[in-house]
């Protein structure tokens, strides 16, 4: 497809998704996507849909959640399985390779190993950890292990060499009085220069559809977005194309978030680095929305609590997300004081993080504390995801002029205190 004739059709289902009710057209000339799930979930949920409607629109789903599943049981009595179909490229990911599945079982066992004070099974489970993976990320956290058990600087010097830019090679680097690594910041001389619609979701998918064909020049679809409004696209296609050794983080929407504390801010851009990479129209395969992807039963909360009258595509603003984010953290903030902890909460709920700080076994002094503790949370997307917005909080607190190191704040965790309300 042709750049030109590609905004021109970006031109068309932006004005199709300016009206609040969706047609059964509408959904059929929507790309396969998580976006257009979506969009079929919306469209089932109306009032006015039929049934043989909601089937037609139900069988074009690329992944079909608990959320479609439940509408289209509301609407038509019959309950679809969950999960089927999948016919797009942004259904569920294909299963991890043999390497890293083994990779991360040894680095379990090494944890539970650590956990039983069996420490020298424990460094044997993180080198073969370390040797067998394919994510560069997993190698820096198993040989992080490595080095914590034997103190051998070989481990901390392959730490310091990592192209990676995460929470162990932040700490390596604090170990060694050594400055972070470097990462990009892209500046832009104009706002915006043509006619786009940057939240619309069905922009979003088709231009992934770009990103992702293997049939663009990607540097050249960059420059397409080398924009302050559209600093996201610009730097998801620059890292992708760089098979991500260019390392982003931009600093888009500085006319709102200026006005806030700098540690807000830091919060904020860290939370939505992780959360959507700042594409205002993103959209997750639970439906959660916009550049910070906050859920719609959180959505309606804060709209109901406040007073105000939202749609849920509402969220596609940026500067409304960032609103709404914000507004969710002043609540966050008045109990959590650190931002792993914060971005835990975001992640998986209060409830779930006040029950991880009141467990007797977790967050207290002890051997290789804190570190034990931020790899026994069984739930694996909210611990590795607090590990990635610490990492960009850090990252960003330097970048908006407070230096900021990652090893003290580590060293906080323990003392609640400092940390949290539940336990003074």
């Amino acid at each position: 497809m042709k750049i030109k004739y590609f905004f021109i059709v970006l031109a068309i289902f932006s004005i199709l998704l300016e009206a609040k009710t969706l047609t059964t057209q509408e959904i059929n000339q929507m790309p396969t996507s998580i976006e257009k799930d979506y969009y079929i979930w919306r469209f089932i949920s109306q009032p006015d849909t039929t049934q043989q409607e909601a089937y037609d629109a139900l069988i074009q789903a690329s992944y079909i959640n608990k959320t479609i599943a439940d509408a289209y049981k509301n609407k038509t009595g019959s309950m679809p399985r969950i999960g089927a179909y999948c016919k797009g490229r942004d259904c569920t990911p294909p299963p991890p390779s043999n390497n890293t599945v083994q990779a991360n079982r040894r680095f379990a066992a090494g944890i539970k190993a650590v956990a039983a004070q069996d420490l020298q099974t424990a460094l044997s489970d993180f080198i073969y950890s370390k040797q067998v993976t394919d994510k560069v990320e997993d190698r820096d956290r198993a040989t992080f292990w490595a080095y914590l058990l034997s103190k051998d600087k070989t481990f901390l010097n392959e730490l310091l060499n990592s192209q990676d830019v995460n929470m162990y090679t932040l700490i390596a680097h604090d170990m060694a009085n050594d400055r972070y690594p470097k990462t990009i910041t892209p500046s832009f001389a104009l706002k915006n220069k043509y006619s786009f619609n940057e939240n619309d979701p069905i922009n979003w998918a088709l231009i992934k559809e770009q990103v992702f064909s293997g049939k663009n020049n990607l540097d050249e679809l960059a420059q397409s977005y080398a924009y302050e409004s559209t600093a996201g696209y610009y730097a998801f296609i620059k890292s992708y194309a760089s098979q991500h050794k260019e390392i982003y983080y931009p600093l888009p929407y500085r006319d709102m978030l200026q006005e806030l504390p700098i540690e807000r801010q830091a919060l904020i851009y860290g939370i939505a680095r992780q959360e959507s990479h700042f594409i205002p129209a993103s959209v997750s395969h639970s439906f959660a929305l916009g550049m910070m992807q906050i859920m719609p039963f959180l959505v309606n909360y804060i709209a109901k609590k406040d007073g105000e009258s939202i749609d849920l595509d509402d969220m596609f603003d940026p500067y409304k997300a960032l609103q709404y984010s914000n507004r969710h953290l002043n609540y966050l903030n008045s109990y959590l004081y650190h931002p792993l902890f914060v971005a835990y909460a975001y992640n998986g709920g209060m409830g779930f993080t006040k029950r991880l700080i009141q467990r007797p076994d977790m967050f207290k002094s002890g051997p290789f504390e804190p570190y034990l503790s931020m790899e026994r949370i069984e739930n694996i997307e909210s611990r590795e995801y607090g590990k990635k917005v610490l990492t960009n909080y850090v990252i960003y607190m330097n970048k908006l002029g407070i230096s900021t190191r990652i090893l003290p704040l580590i060293n906080k965790l323990n003392d609640g205190t400092q940390i949290d309300r539940f336990r003074n």
